[in-house]
This record gives structure tokens, sequence and C-alpha cells, in this order.
């Protein structure tokens, strides 16, 4: 049997340093893609897509809020039904995201950025009554689809099929059906409203 060498210590040269940032491609900027679809038209979709990626992201999180800050009666049929959505939501995200790449752009991606584009209210960091919850999902849901709807017009418009089918196909439907469940969960709850968001 052999000794094994000693180890040396490592050696460190005090705190991590940053990584310096460099872009491949700027927000904002589009790359050549071959997909038989106009600079102008990509350039429409991307902001648009990125607008609405912001937003989803946002509303992904505010049912992740109300998720775990669920209480009440209804706590747990709520709880459930808020994580439901949450992970339909995260669909909606990845298939927005990765159209915006396809159009040539680059995704939104990181909370900051996100929370100075979105145009949901931001909600308080305490937790909300149950029907001032459901107000918020509501009215985060209608500025979804309300942009959702506009920009699939505008992507018909522009020849962008792919954009539309997405919007109408997927960021629609879903929506008005997460809709559907809140709204038949709001009936049971005794009328509130949340700070920030339009009376209903």
């Amino acid at each position: 049997m052999t000794a094994s060498a000693p180890t040396k210590p490592l050696q460190t040269a005090g705190p991590p340093t940053r990584p310096r940032a460099h872009e491949c491609q700027a927000f904002g900027s589009l790359v050549p893609m071959p997909i038989a679809l106009g600079e102008h038209a990509r350039r429409e979709g991307v902001a648009d897509l990125n607008q609405l990626l912001a937003d989803t992201l946002t509303l992904r999180d505010l049912y992740k809020k109300h998720h775990w800050q669920a209480s009440g009666a209804t706590f747990y049929p709520l709880h459930l039904l808020f994580d439901k959505h949450a992970g339909e939501q995260c669909g909606l995200i990845d298939a927005v995201a990765e159209r915006v790449m396809k159009l040539g752009g680059v995704s939104v991606a990181m909370a900051a950025d996100v929370a100075e584009m979105t145009l949901i209210p931001r909600p308080p960091k305490g937790r909300e009554e149950v029907s001032a919850q459901l107000a918020r999902l509501l009215h985060a849901h209608e500025v979804v689809l309300e942009e959702a709807r506009a920009m699939a017009r505008r992507a018909a418009a522009a020849g962008d099929d792919g954009t539309s089918d997405l919007l109408v196909g997927d960021v629609i439907r879903t929506n008005e059906t997460q809709v559907w469940f809140l709204a038949g969960s709001l009936t049971a709850q005794p009328p509130a409203h949340a700070d920030g968001v339009p009376g209903r």
C-alpha cells in the first residue's frame, strides 16, 4: 500500500468576479431568419410577443403568489387550481419565448426586465383575501387577452400565420378557459376590490 501524495490547499484570490457581459445579439435587434416573412412583420411580431411574454410571466408569478398564500374555507381547491393554472401559463411562456426566437428576435427573460415591461399592476407583498386574489387574476387575464386579440389581428394582417395561430390557438383559448374557472370560483366569494385593479 502506497501513501498518497499530500494535497495542496486550494488557492483563492478573493471573491469571485462578476462575468463580463458579452451579448451576441442585443435585445430589440433581429437576426436574419429565412422563414419567408419580411423584416417589418418579424420586428412587429417580436415587439408584440415580448410584451405578451412579460405579461404572461407576471400572470404566472401572480398565480404562484396566490397559490402559496391561499387561505380560508376554499384553501385546498384554490391552492390546486392556482398551481394548475400557473403550470399552464408556463407552457404558454415557453411557446411565446420560442416564437420570438423563431422570428429572429431575443425574448425577454429576467425578472427585473419583466417588471419594467409588464402592464399588469403589481400586487402587495402581503396576503390578500381570496376575492381580491381572484379579482386581481381576472384583471391580469383581461390585460393578456386584450393584447393577444389585437396582436393576433396584426400578425394575421402581416401574413405572420405562425404568430397568429399561437395567439389564437394557445394564448387566447388557454386564458379564456382559466377565466371561466376563476369567474366560477368568484361567485362563491363575497365581493372585494384589489388595490390597483379596476373594479369589475
